[in-house]
């Protein structure tokens, strides 16, 4: 008799929080509820755990044949590796950034329409997932244009929307988390459409 395959533990909470907590942090600085100063904060934050840890989560996401799992979880990280690199080297003078706004701006907007295509994938997957990544792409779109226009009040509105979002997803990783450690649903993450 063959042995048994031993379970896999479900990544994709592993990846939310991640994704979550670095979100609300930077999310608090965007919204001016921190200070412009906290954004240092969120750089050794962004490498570790919303980058390396959802590239983790990504490549374990790979091993169950989770398409978008794997996809979601290693292109955010990389995200946030960008992000991180772009404040760290930017803020020593590696790279001059001076005229750099529009472009970063038509950045998170290219960020905003894969996030987009990825929240149409999410029609398939839970509710909680589909108001991630609904928030998510609103959020580089209102971080994007305000960047691009010069309009300090969609970045405050993409601080607020992106900290919806950050709490979004640690919801679900706290649901996921719940519900398999008691092996049944203790806390709803919404059935996808039948």
């Amino acid at each position: 008799m063959a042995a048994e395959a031993p379970k896999m533990a479900n990544p994709a909470p592993l990846g939310l929080v991640g994704f979550g907590l670095t979100t609300i942090i930077l999310s608090l600085v965007n919204a001016g509820v921190l200070p412009p100063g906290g954004e240092q904060v969120v750089i050794p934050l962004a490498f570790a755990y919303g980058g390396l840890i959802q590239m983790i989560a990504g490549i374990l996401e790979f091993r169950t044949g989770n398409t978008f799992g794997t996809v979601a979880f290693l292109s955010y990280g990389a995200f946030w590796w960008w992000f991180a690199l772009l404040v760290l080297l930017g803020g020593h003078g590696i790279l001059d950034l001076s005229q750099a706004g529009s472009t970063i701006g038509v950045t998170l907007i290219g960020w905003g329409v894969f996030t987009l295509y990825m929240w149409i994938a999410t029609f398939r997957l839970s509710k909680a997932l589909w108001w991630i990544f609904l928030t998510l792409w609103i959020t580089f779109f209102l971080l994007g244009f305000g960047a691009l226009f010069g309009k300090s009040e969609m970045h405050v509105a993409g601080g607020w929307l992106g900290l919806v979002c950050g709490l979004l997803a640690m919801y679900t990783s706290f649901a996921l988390v719940t519900n398999a450690t008691f092996g049944k649903t203790v806390i709803p993450v919404g059935a996808p459409p039948g």
